[in-house]
């Protein structure tokens, strides 16, 4: 199911069920979709995201797969039973386990009789600057790097990437209309920044192209998570 169009996404950053029914119930009508992550399916599974189904809110699974083509490709396929629009795989990853990964989704598609899940494709965390990159061993500049990596993306047919708030205009140039830019490191006015060093704030994101917006904490910990929700989004009206 994809949501109809309200580009938050809302980061459920949690293990519990009971919290994430909560949230969801709180935030439907405010938000766009959801996004379960790696804690939350580590902890409760497939059966943990059917658990929050009944809610009829879109689901994003980012679980960021990073392996060899057969592996991630058997790894997406075993998400087939559950009603997922959106996915994440690792674009270091390489060509064959990117192509792996859509061709996958496509299986999954034709299992289901649903839609295919979005393949996205994660380029580098925001958790990640200049200095932390050439640590690993990447020369180039971080935003060439970006955009190398998601020149790979488009070329191995996934959907779209995900990418720090400050490469959507030069991706949005370079990759074209149609490819989906998800965006986290998006803080509203006076928010924490947390662990995440390259954020915008929720409207700048959108003028410059972001199809997508992952807001967690400033939403989940606010003291009215609806009410904060809904000022983000009369925001990009």
């Amino acid at each position: 199911m994809k949501p109809k169009y309200n580009p938050i996404i809302c980061a459920l950053d949690t293990t519990e069920i009971d919290e994430a029914n909560g949230l969801i119930g709180k935030l439907r009508g405010n938000i766009g979709a959801v996004k379960l992550g790696l804690e939350y399916f580590t902890a409760n599974g497939a059966g943990g995201v059917r658990q929050l189904a009944h809610h009829n809110i879109p689901v994003f699974l980012d679980l960021k797969f990073h392996d060899i083509p057969n592996t991630v490709a058997k790894a997406i396929e075993a998400t087939a039973g559950i009603d997922t629009f959106m996915m994440t795989v690792h674009t270091s990853g390489g060509r064959a386990m990117l192509q792996a990964a859509i061709d996958a989704s496509m299986e999954v598609a034709y299992l289901t009789g649903k839609d295919r899940p979005l393949i996205i494709g994660v380029t580098v965390l925001t958790s990640l600057d200049q200095a932390d990159i050439s640590m690993l061993g990447v020369n180039a500049n971080l935003n060439d790097h970006v955009a190398r990596l998601a020149d790979l993306a488009q070329s191995c047919r996934l959907d779209g990437v995900v990418c720090s708030p400050y490469e959507i205009a030069a991706l949005r140039k370079q990759c074209g209309s149609d490819f989906t830019l998800v965006v986290p490191g998006i803080r509203p006015e006076g928010s924490a920044t947390n662990d995440q060093k390259r954020i915008m704030t929720p409207a700048e994101a959108i003028q410059k192209g972001a199809d997508y917006l992952v807001i967690g904490r400033p939403i989940t910990q606010a003291k009215n998570p609806a009410e904060a929700a809904k000022k983000i989004a009369d925001s990009l009206v």
